[in-house]
């Protein structure tokens, strides 16, 4: 059964991981709520990621353009580019994240879910967690 994490408005769902790929890729459901968004705008350090629109638009901000990505539409991010995204549709975004290689795994979003769930969070130590995996804050 696949694991589900969630924090916030974000429900990860990993269908995949470096763990059961050998480190091929990490693969997981992003369901995101309205007015939802990615915290911190960042960018990885070693690996890509792919982002393919199941339900709903979600708006990719990569390098400063706002990508819309929705129902059947992908969006590539290349390793180094800063990027975030937001859910302004007014409705419930479903999409694939596929990141490759696989090198970050479930463990951080466990993590950072942890650090949000005792309560007011320590942006010293999320910055620390994006760090520790790979994530630079922008």
């Amino acid at each position: 059964m696949p694991e589900i994490i969630e924090f916030g408005s974000l429900q990860l769902r990993f269908l995949r991981d470096k763990h059961d790929t050998a480190g091929s890729l990490d693969m997981f459901e992003l369901v995101l709520q309205p007015e939802g968004r990615m915290p911190v705008p960042h960018y990885h350090e070693s690996w890509e990621e792919t982002v393919y629109g199941i339900d709903g638009t979600v708006t990719y901000t990569v390098e400063g353009q706002d990508h819309d990505v929705g129902p059947g539409d992908s969006l590539f991010i290349p390793r180094g580019q800063v990027h975030g995204f937001t859910n302004r549709s007014g409705a419930v975004v479903r999409c694939l994240c596929i990141l490759t290689p696989g090198v970050l795994g479930p463990e951080y979003f466990r993590e950072l879910a942890a650090l949000l769930a005792a309560g007011q969070p320590d942006p010293a130590k999320a910055r620390e967690i994006m760090l520790r995996y790979g994530l630079v804050p922008a």
